[in-house]
């Protein structure tokens, strides 16, 4: 149960977040303010936007449940990660700030053409609601419980994911939409620092109260395992396990080339940087952080599994590993602390969302909207859409995010696992842009077409079993396994280059 401090730290920290979001920012009376900051914004206040926006409440909650039921082998795919924005610096960067480009996909529109640019633009629009909306829904969990161990109730009825999902949606739009980038990027700092010293608040007191001998127990168990070569597998069994090394090492790298290189929501933070080399340091620097993050959170989840003993959620009273870490913030730590904690999980949550808002707004304006007009908009005139289309995505956010309360596997997974269902796609496109050759517009439509068909039919309908092999089947049995989401956007991105780099030899 929580204490009324715990529930004044929370209300305040909400109140907070709204008014020092809204002066932090300014005024701004363009969309090259709104949406860039005017491209000049610290590169190391954009490395943290860039960590607070991908880290998200997945990290904070989901990422102690996946080293609780497993090990700390997901460390493993922070070498992609840092791999892969290697990549990003090397070959995407450059050719973004050449340009001055305002979006990731405007680079689509000028080396294929406006159809490729709204194409692409449209798909990230669904594919960031989709995967943000499981994000948003995370945040609700912890929260839920502390409702419910509290009797909170409205109108006399339990209070609901969506009613919570409703208050966080409310405080994150008013600054978001007020504020724009800037807003977006300095509160994603504060909520860095928030949510990262909560997760080690957490850390100091677990260390006090786990048994003396926890450390060898773990390792008895397996559980402090990092590194799994998956030795003696077959290379079937490779591709269904997601933190075997080579799959999260190989499929990191190119998860991270989509998701930083060609997804609006983090290209955007890094154009507002003053100059390439700035936005590199940002990028690269992103990736030290996180892994320092995953490791702190994975770290929580082996002394939360040493405190329980190694009980299955089903025998913790839970109905899913991600409420392992929010019973323990509820139950175990001490009045205020407990209401911090919570703070830096709705903060990871609040940075994510107004990132999200920010980026899908740009995107909206910049790619579908202006490609549209077919004529400049006064710059006000800009603005005041922006804005519109910013509340918009606000209100189609919250509605989203209750279509995941169901899902029974760790929300970090699902999450993930949405966003690599396009990710592929649109690296693929990518690659294909930066290749000098003959491929075209419509090439390169129909390539990223077939991509996403192809990922559908992988991700839902391609199964391995150890007995029966590999298998197309939509209705899997429960023991059945499929490609590890690590593998998505490779296939997807591997699919559309050798489509594309074939349809040109039809011109």
């Amino acid at each position: 149960m929580l204490s009324p401090l715990d529930y004044l730290v929370l209300v305040v920290y909400l109140v907070a977040v709204a008014v020092w979001g809204i002066l932090m920012a300014g005024r701004q009376n363009n969309t090259t303010e709104y949406f860039l900051g005017g491209r000049h914004l610290p590169w190391w206040a954009v490395c943290f936007s860039v960590v607070a926006t991908e880290t998200s409440t997945l990290t904070v909650i989901s990422v102690p449940a996946v080293a609780y039921g497993g090990a700390m082998t997901f460390l493993q795919i922070t070498l992609g990660y840092l791999l892969g924005r290697i990549l990003v610096c090397i070959f995407f960067l450059p050719r973004y700030f050449e340009g001055r480009l305002v979006t990731a996909y405007a680079f689509l529109g000028k080396r294929f053409g406006d159809r490729m640019r709204m194409t692409a633009s449209a798909t990230f629009l669904v594919t960031r609601l989709l995967a943000d909306g499981v994000r948003l829904f995370a945040t609700a969990i912890p929260l839920k419980i502390v409702a419910d161990s509290a009797g909170l109730t409205v109108f006399g009825t339990p209070v609901s994911y969506f009613q919570i999902i409703f208050v966080l949606g409310v405080v994150t739009i008013v600054y978001t939409l007020v504020g724009g980038i800037k807003a977006v990027v300095w509160m994603d700092v504060v909520q860095m620092v928030l949510y990262i010293g909560g997760g080690v608040l957490a850390l100091i007191l677990l260390l006090g109260e786990v048994p003396p001998d926890w450390w060898e127990t773990a390792v008895v168990a397996g559980k402090t395992t990092v590194i799994d070569l998956g030795w003696g597998q077959s290379l079937s069994e490779w591709i269904t396990q997601p933190y075997v090394f080579f799959t999260a090492v190989i499929g990191g790298t190119v998860f991270s080339m989509a998701s930083h290189g060609t997804d609006q929501l983090i290209v955007q933070r890094l154009l507002a940087c003053r100059n390439v080399a700035d936005s590199r340091k940002a990028l690269v620097g992103s990736a030290v952080v996180v892994a320092v993050q995953f490791a702190l959170f994975l770290f929580v989840g082996l002394l939360l599994w040493s405190l329980y003993r190694g009980l299955s959620p089903a025998e913790l009273g839970l109905s899913r590993a991600d409420e392992i870490f929010p019973k323990y913030i509820v139950e175990g730590l001490p009045p205020g602390v407990s209401g911090l904690v919570l703070a830096g999980i709705v903060a990871a949550a609040m940075s994510t969302l107004s990132s999200s808002l920010n980026s899908l707004a740009s995107s909206t304006v910049m790619d579908l909207w202006e490609r549209l007009r077919k004529a400049a908009p006064e710059p006000l005139h800009a603005l005041k859409v922006a804005r519109g289309s910013t509340f918009f995505w606000g209100v189609v956010f919250v509605l989203f995010a209750s279509l995941f309360e169901d899902t029974s596997n760790p929300v970090v997974e699902l999450g993930l696992a949405i966003a690599s269902f396009t990710y592929g796609g649109l690296l693929g496109v990518f690659l294909l842009g930066l290749r000098r050759g003959k491929t075209n517009e419509t090439d390169a439509i129909i390539a990223f077409s077939v991509s996403i068909v192809l990922m559908m039919l992988v991700i839902f309908g391609l199964w391995f079993h150890p007995d029966s092999g590999w298998v197309i089947t939509f209705d899997p049995a429960d023991d059945f396994q499929s490609v590890g989401w690590p593998w998505y956007t490779a296939i997807g991105s591997a699919a559309t280059l050798a489509v594309g780099s074939l349809l040109r030899f039809r011109h």
